[in-house]
């Protein structure tokens, strides 16, 4: 009994350790952390009373589906005569400052990759994300589908 205790004990001290890992290890080389795996997300307008870091996570994400869909053109879509599922994929840092630069967008035509990146940097400042108390810029992922 005493040795199934034992390896529970230290199976949880594992399972802790790992889960608790170090903040700064998650920071690349150019102080960035991706959005995941950040201790204190950037706080996007409307998302500060969000009380835990994991509903912030949410709201912002939320947030930022809406502003992507209410203003894509998706009439450039039509005009390209891209009809069905349109996906693009892109990607963006929050700097320490909560601007949104670096952004990239890859799709299936250069025009919708074109709005894409118009729609994204129009995207409002933010409360910068942070690791152990200080800023940092904060690498965010969004892929863009919709059908037409």
């Amino acid at each position: 009994m005493k040795n199934i205790i034992t390896f529970f004990l230290v199976l949880c001290s594992l399972l802790c350790y790992s889960q608790t890992e170090n903040q700064e290890d998650i920071l690349n080389e150019n102080n960035e952390a991706p959005f995941a795996k950040i201790e204190e997300v950037p706080i996007y307008p409307g998302c500060e009373n969000a009380s835990s870091n994991k509903e912030k996570k949410a709201c912002m994400s939320e947030m930022i589906k809406l502003f992507v869909s209410e203003k894509f053109n998706l009439k450039i879509s039509k005009k390209y005569g891209k009809k069905g599922i349109n996906r693009l994929y892109t990607r963006f840092k929050i700097d320490e400052d909560g601007k949104v630069v670096d952004i990239e967008a890859r799709g299936d035509h250069p025009r919708l990759e074109k709005e894409a990146l118009r729609i994204l940097k129009k995207l409002p400042k933010m409360k910068p994300g942070k690791v152990d108390g200080k800023p940092v810029g904060v690498l965010y992922a969004l892929p863009i589908v919709f059908k037409i």
